[in-house]
């Protein structure tokens, strides 16, 4: 296996870490430890955490190291209003664009969060919300506007995990994505736009609750 793959596969791997929360905003990534617990040399390491730089998801300190991406309230708040623009943008194209293969697979990952939501099981239901929004990325039929949401997408990872352990959380998610599912399937463009965005939105009382999330996350990396 060459170096650049090597240093790709790495990169996918701590990403994957991140993401399940193993490695929580604010946790430092030693570059020895990554080596050895993947057996792999110190260049691959290097250009895999230059990779996750350029994607955001951590941030290298001079002489102090490198540290997974922890964001403030409004740094949040911010790319929470981007990824609501992304995702609607991706909503109102798949509404246009969506083919029958694609809509029963939208349908079959809206099951799949259904019965996560009614197993109780949070974790679950994370996993399969994101295959769900993937989904509507790949039917937007646009290359580089699914590339920016799952980019995004992943780097707001961790604070969508922790909202969708609050109570019922999952089961409002799940009535909202019915909504959306509805609207890309009847071909409603703007209503789609609209339904998407509001699930995604941080406003009122999901705004507190990020902000419990983050300060849950921060004493998280802080232990």
């Amino acid at each position: 296996m060459s170096k650049v793959s090597q240093a790709q596969r790495l990169r996918d791997l701590l990403e994957d870490a991140i993401i399940k929360g193993r490695y929580p905003p604010g946790a430092r990534l030693d570059p020895e430890a990554l080596e050895r617990e993947y057996d792999c040399s110190r260049t691959p390491v290097r250009e895999a955490i230059q990779q996750l730089a350029m994607s955001g998801m951590v941030k290298v300190v001079p002489k102090r190291g490198t540290f997974v991406t922890q964001l403030s309230v409004a740094e949040l708040v911010e790319r929470f209003e981007v990824m609501a623009e992304l995702e609607g943008m991706c909503a109102r194209l798949a509404a246009r664009r969506i083919g029958a293969e694609e809509l029963e697979a939208l349908r079959e990952a809206h099951e799949a969060c259904r019965r996560m939501a009614e197993a109780g099981d949070a974790n679950g239901y994370y996993y399969e919300n994101s295959v769900f929004h993937q989904r509507i990325y790949e039917a937007s039929h646009n290359a580089f506007l699914a590339q920016e949401a799952t980019r995004l997408h992943a780097v707001l990872q961790p604070y969508r995990r922790m909202q969708l352990h609050l109570r019922h959380r999952p089961e409002r998610s799940l009535a909202e994505h019915e909504a959306v599912l509805d609207a890309i399937a009847a071909g409603d463009e703007r209503r789609a736009e609209a339904e998407i965005e509001s699930h995604v939105q941080v406003q009122g009382e999901r705004f507190n609750d990020l902000v419990a999330s983050v300060q849950q996350l921060q004493q998280t990396g802080n232990d």
